[in-house]
């Protein structure tokens, strides 16, 4: 073994090391050889074992120099390996053979369409022979980095029902024998609405985890405005390209405001302006400006505009509350769903008092929202609001008993015990 490139193991902590490569680069790395194999299991299962032998190896031998080659290598033979164990795929053991990941790793992409692994394959997973609501999950599953439950959170469903559809996603790719090729450029923008519903959705998922201690992943947040930036720069007429980057950057600019020391959380209303990155906002603002020349209003244009209107407001007390609850309106008709209808009563209860925005809520069907816990939690917040404090108190309860993120259950928490406070005064 050819010791020179590697780094002595006693200079790092290989399991912290391997942990990081594994959130660096396992997207990609199964982007590359899901992509060469058109199977994604049998490409998740030779990267897990890639992993394991990294587990093993880099503490004996030391990290390599270029630990992304090294795993795909690594997965390439562990791949190559069970082929021939099961006597298949003499074409798939003759491409991935020649394939040379050590000296190509870190420019690996052959996706010629796409200048990115990564979004490459996100492109070829949201494939038109698989439904809609599967070309997300899958892409979220094995390119997002998003744990099933997490996806299960986003689209509303329960854990064994996401779980069930990933597998007969992951099925119907193999035995469909659906390539898992980027398209040529000019079918890019048949998959783009989906490719786009992706990103927002890790962004989202790195906005405000659905689970753990952490209020904010900022490594979602991050790939999510990298991947945009690139699909940008292919698509730069789009203009709900331009919307969803303009909204990811005005909601990132945010993020040094949204946590205190403790990473308790800060509601906006709450939020230091002064610590906003203003660089964000001008970028967001420049892009918004260009989307909606278009005139061709799309849902992240939308939701752009009212962050927008969130984020330059000099003061919350200047925050156009009325603007914000028509843009929802708008939003309502263009991308219906029972979360913007949430959403929009909590504008309207502050453009025109609770009472109105508890009449929007309640017109929402219970059954829609009811394991959504930032419903519960604008339920509570509205009673407050009206004085009724007993009822806010039992909302707020039903949102403890439904969120995974423990900083959000110490804000709520906090709001129980305010209540319980004015009560006995």
């Amino acid at each position: 073994m050819d010791r020179s490139n590697f780094v002595p193991s006693s200079t790092c902590n290989q399991s912290a090391t391997i942990e990081q490569s594994f959130r660096d680069d396992a997207g990609r790395a199964l982007a590359t050889l899901a992509k060469h194999l058109g199977d994604i299991e049998a490409a998740e299962d030779a990267l897990q074992d890639a992993y394991l032998v990294a587990l093993e190896r880099w503490p004996r031998d030391g990290v390599p120099q270029n630990r992304t080659a090294w795993i795909l290598a690594t997965a390439r033979n562990r791949a190559i390996d069970k082929l021939r164990r099961e006597r298949r795929g003499r074409e798939k053991l003759e491409l991935l053979a020649t394939l040379d990941f050590v000296h190509n790793a870190e420019d690996a992409t052959e996706m010629t369409a796409v200048p990115d692994d990564r979004l490459g394959l996100m492109f070829a997973c949201c494939h038109p022979g698989l439904a809609v609501e599967a070309r997300v999950a899958l892409t979220l599953r094995t390119l997002g980095g998003l744990e099933t439950a997490e996806i299960a959170d986003a689209f509303l469903v329960p854990e064994a029902t996401m779980a069930q559809r990933l597998v007969r996603a992951k099925r119907k790719i193999r035995e469909a024998a659906i390539p898992l090729d980027v398209p040529p450029a000019q079918r890019l923008p048949e998959r783009l609405a989906d490719v786009c519903a992706v990103l927002y959705l890790i962004f989202n998922e790195g906005y405000l985890a659905s689970r753990g201690e952490q209020l904010v992943r900022h490594d979602l947040c991050e790939e999510a405005i990298r991947l945009g930036r690139i699909l940008m720069r292919l698509m730069p007429q789009e203009p709900e390209v331009m919307g969803l980057l303009a909204l990811m950057l005005y909601a990132h600019a945010r993020r040094a405001a949204r946590t205190g020391p403790a990473g308790e959380l800060i509601p906006l209303p709450e939020q230091e302006r002064t610590l906003w990155n203003r660089e964000l906002i001008a970028e967001a603002n420049a892009l918004l400006g260009r989307a909606v020349q278009h005139r061709l209003a799309g849902a992240y244009q939308l939701e752009a505009m009212i962050a927008a209107e969130h984020t330059n407001a000099q003061s919350v007390q200047r925050v156009h509350w009325d603007a914000i609850a028509r843009i929802y309106g708008e939003l309502a008709v263009v991308a219906p769903s029972p979360v913007i209808d949430l959403n929009r009563a909590v504008a309207v209860s502050f453009a025109d008092g609770p009472e109105s925005g508890l009449r929007i809520l309640d017109a929402i069907e219970p059954e829609l929202l009811e394991s959504y816990h930032p419903a519960h939690v604008a339920r509570a917040d509205f009673l407050s609001r009206l004085g009724r404090r007993g009822e806010a108190r039992e909302a707020y309860v039903a949102a403890l008993a439904l969120t995974q993120n423990a900083a959000e259950r110490v804000f709520i928490e906090g709001k129980v015990r305010d209540l319980d406070q004015s009560t006995l005064a």
